[in-house]
């Protein structure tokens, strides 16, 4: 499985890449959400894995973005949403999207990577 980590957070990002590829999984990593768009646009992931509040601009602006590529239904199936700000505000905005959404840090790692690798 193909996974593109969207994550400005070093250690988070380093360790869902070292957890996901000893699950099997091939692993691509941007810190900046600019370049996460670029990505996303020139190559294929079958997952996408996005904080939500990243430094350049956030993990909304990356899937409205990729609305370019993809269709609502291929979105809530690719994309899973990490925050540490689980607002109501933040979750009902998610919801539009039908994604997954991850709360950092995770409360059961084995049950977020599931989710991460769509099991």
């Amino acid at each position: 499985m193909s996974i593109l980590i969207i994550e400005d957070e070093l250690l988070i990002q380093q360790s869902l890449k070292k957890l996901l590829e000893k699950k099997g999984a091939s692993v691509t990593t941007h810190s900046s959400g600019k370049e996460a768009i670029t990505a996303i646009l020139q190559n294929d992931y079958e997952r996408i894995i996005c904080d939500l509040m990243l430094q350049d601009i956030t993990g909304f602006d990356i899937i409205e973005e990729s609305k370019k590529k993809y269709t609502s239904e291929q979105i809530s199936q690719r994309f899973v949403i990490m925050t540490a700000y689980n607002s109501p505000q933040v979750l009902k905005k998610a919801s539009e999207y039908n994604c997954p959404v991850l709360n950092k840090p995770f409360e059961n790692l084995d049950a977020a990577l599931k989710i991460m690798l769509n099991y």
